[in-house]
């Protein structure tokens, strides 16, 4: 595997840090202004899918894109942030970006940008949005990075769709310090006459959406009133009732429980989808073949993995805030009730300042053998290792460790270990998992 350190891409990318204000405030005064100097590339772009929400986008996403490919559309995707390269933020009609053409991109962006203060998250979107104007595609599916009305992505006055995946408490420091503000946010990408299909909400959020989406006239396809879903028991399948796909899945290729929830949201994404058909067998071709790295992923072979004692497991999840701590604690229930998979688990985890560790551990302790503090290499923003135990144990740990690394972690578990087979989670933030990734080469 290469380094992502070897990518001329990364010396371009750290010069537009340079340009980041010293605060971010959220507004899309820079990015209307680097666009006009582009030529509007945001008015060129195929139909496209605008989602929004705090859980769940990448994954609904990766479903969707499986189907509508399993159909034989060639579709662009725009997620954030990244793992392991940059370059998995922007698929062009199927393919990564390459190299080259990402350099030549950024370079275009920067020399329309001059010196002027821009996010790097705003300058790097405005690339994407020239590479999605320049190559011929059929959508586009568009994830946004922070909440919504003021994302960077929010400039499209048209989109075919927008969607709304569940909203939780996360980036409480810029969106608002409740649910319903975060909802407004969240909402900001409804666009009338377009329409929105809505995932199970909390009633705070449901009711701001639907006010909302009324008083702009953006229609609504809403959970639990237009489409609904039920998992079969043992979670081996689920019941979709909405549309044209109406009928019986099989679990999706992606693991957890809570991606039925995303599996159901993409079937609804798709049937709302004007002018594009996704018919049983391509729906179910791409449930099943979906990909989306970090997010409940066995990580089978690697270097970290071969650190382990045989027979043991080892799983890697980016969830990071309350909401995700719930469905990791879900799908670590649904281990534990079957017998063939039950076996002790040790939690390792890392997590950026701007999270609140307590609620995102407090329903993994009471479920975990042990848990093992790490910093997150190369963040400035990242919880110490201290600091991240000192959480651990507001949240009711009893048996928490520090460790200088990951792999030092893993080690400590090897090193400690009666023979018995154990399950191994990495989890508290999606740049722990990029760092995890590199590190075990797979």
């Amino acid at each position: 595997m290469t380094s992502p350190d070897a990518y001329a891409s990364d010396r371009v990318l750290a010069r537009l840090m340079r340009l980041h204000p010293k605060v971010i405030d959220l507004s899309l005064d820079r990015v209307w202004r680097l666009l006009e100097a582009l030529g509007h590339p945001e008015r060129d772009l195929p139909p496209a899918v605008h989602v929004a929400g705090t859980n769940g986008k990448g994954s609904t996403l990766a479903f969707l894109r499986a189907m509508l490919e399993a159909q034989g559309y060639r579709v662009h995707v725009y997620t954030s942030p990244h793992l392991v390269r940059f370059h998995e933020r922007i698929r062009l009609a199927g393919d990564l970006i390459s190299e080259d053409r990402l350099i030549a991109l950024l370079e275009e962006a920067e020399r329309a940008n001059g010196e002027d203060p821009i996010t790097y998250f705003e300058i790097t979107t405005c690339a994407a949005f020239l590479a999605f104007a320049r190559t011929p595609a059929d959508v586009l599916l568009l994830e946004t990075g922070l909440g919504g009305r003021l994302d960077a992505t929010n400039v499209l006055t048209h989109p075919a769709l927008t969607g709304i995946t569940p909203i939780g408490l996360d980036h409480m420091q810029f969106l608002g310090d409740s649910l319903e503000a975060i909802a407004s946010e969240k909402a900001g990408i409804l666009k009338p006459d377009t329409p929105a299909v809505i995932a199970p909400q909390k009633p705070a959020a449901a009711q701001v959406l639907h006010d909302t989406a009324t008083q702009i006239g953006a229609p609504m396809h809403a959970h639990g009133t237009d489409w609904t879903y039920t998992t079969h028991r043992g979670g081996q399948g689920f019941r979709y009732e909405g549309g044209a796909l109406t009928g019986d899945w099989p679990a999706p290729g992606l693991l957890g429980p809570y991606q039925i929830a995303n599996a159901a949201m993409a079937l609804a994404c798709a049937e709302q989808l004007a002018g594009f058909r996704v018919d049983a067998e391509a729906a179910r071709t791409g449930l099943a073949k979906a990909h989306w790295p970090g997010r409940m992923q066995r990580l089978d072979g690697g270097a970290l993995a071969r650190r382990l004692p045989a027979g043991w497991e080892l799983w890697l999840d980016g969830g990071h805030n309350a909401d995700a701590g719930q469905v990791l604690a879900a799908a670590i229930d649904a281990w534990q009730a079957d017998p063939d998979t039950e076996r002790p688990l040790h939690v390792i985890f890392g997590m950026l300042n701007s999270k609140q560790p307590v609620a995102f551990l407090e329903p993994l302790v009471a479920r975990a053998h042990s848990l093992s503090a790490v910093a997150i290499p190369g963040e400035e923003a990242s919880h110490t290792a201290a600091e991240s135990a000192a959480f651990a144990r507001q949240a009711g740990a009893r048996k928490v460790t520090e460790a200088s690394d990951v792999p030092a972690a893993l080690d400590a578990l090897a090193a400690n270990t009666d023979g018995s087979p154990a399950r191994v989670l990495i989890c508290g933030s999606l740049y722990l998992a990029g760092k995890v990734l590199a590190l075990d080469g797979t």
